[in-house]
């Protein structure tokens, strides 16, 4: 089995540097010059496919300009084809990838529930067992990380915690209290870890459609309006009129969403 792994490693390895030697250092420096012109951020993991998409496209264009048509490199040249955009994504109907709807009750803690929630389904998504994960120890713990418990926090730095905390609880380890305690975690008992963090580029309505149309839900903030002050059962029925490509309520302001460790 050690031999195997190690094969297997040494196969991964030679494909990666091989598919990297297929592109020249002026290719390779021209996708680097756009990234930073579109202020484009990629984990390790990601970084090769992107590169790969956006030569490929490169490639096409100068080809097509050779032949008298007009195209260039833009905003989308990292997306490949496979991956355009469906005009509509319900993981809730891809498979077993979402949990059911939680109650945060009187507690501000609404960025926990956007935490685990989007934690669950990527780490579903990659493993096909969905665990219901623990809001509260998060409401509890993660105060260090400019969190505030009851009184607010953002699923990108609690995402941080669980990364550096070293897992995060069930929930039926952890059961949700809707109120600010001591924290009671017990790294024994952590059932999801997160090896990195994806912020996606501020603004970025685009990269957040493509990462819930091509990898997992994502979690986001937003500016709630006075309807939801007053709201206390039921389901909310109004819709979400939202203009694309303004950021509206602040939904592209904070998206984010974690790499499972599995």
């Amino acid at each position: 089995m050690g031999l195997l792994k190690a094969l297997i490693s040494i196969f991964v390895l030679s494909h990666t540097v091989g598919s990297l030697t297929e592109f020249s250092f002026k290719e390779i420096s021209f996708f680097k010059e756009w990234m930073i012109k579109h202020n484009k951020n990629y984990t390790p993991e990601e970084y090769e496919h992107r590169l790969q998409t956006f030569i490929q496209k490169k490639r096409k264009i100068e080809v097509h300009n050779s032949a008298g048509h007009s195209f260039q490199t833009t905003r989308g040249s990292h997306l490949s084809s496979s991956g355009l955009l469906p005009q509509f994504v319900d993981w809730r109907k891809k498979g077993n990838y979402v949990t059911p709807v939680k109650n945060q009750g009187g507690c501000g803690s609404c960025w926990t529930f956007s935490t685990t929630g989007c934690l669950e389904s990527v780490i579903a998504i990659k493993t096909g067992k969905l665990v219901s994960l623990a809001e509260q120890q998060l409401v509890d713990c993660a105060k260090n990380f400019k969190n505030h418990g009851c009184a607010g926090g953002l699923p990108s730095q609690a995402f941080e915690y669980i990364k550096y905390n070293n897992g995060l609880e069930r929930e039926s380890d952890y059961p949700y209290e809707g109120k600010d305690g001591p924290c009671r975690f017990q790294a024994s008992k952590a059932a999801a870890f997160v090896k990195d963090v994806v912020n996606i580029t501020e603004c970025d309505e685009m990269g957040m459609m493509d990462a819930v149309a091509r990898l997992n839900p994502v979690s986001f903030a937003f500016d709630v309006t006075d309807d939801f002050l007053s709201y206390t059962e039921g389901v909310y029925s109004n819709y979400f009129y939202i203009q694309r490509g303004k950021n509206m309520c602040g939904l592209a302001a904070c998206a984010s969403y974690p790499i499972a460790l599995l």
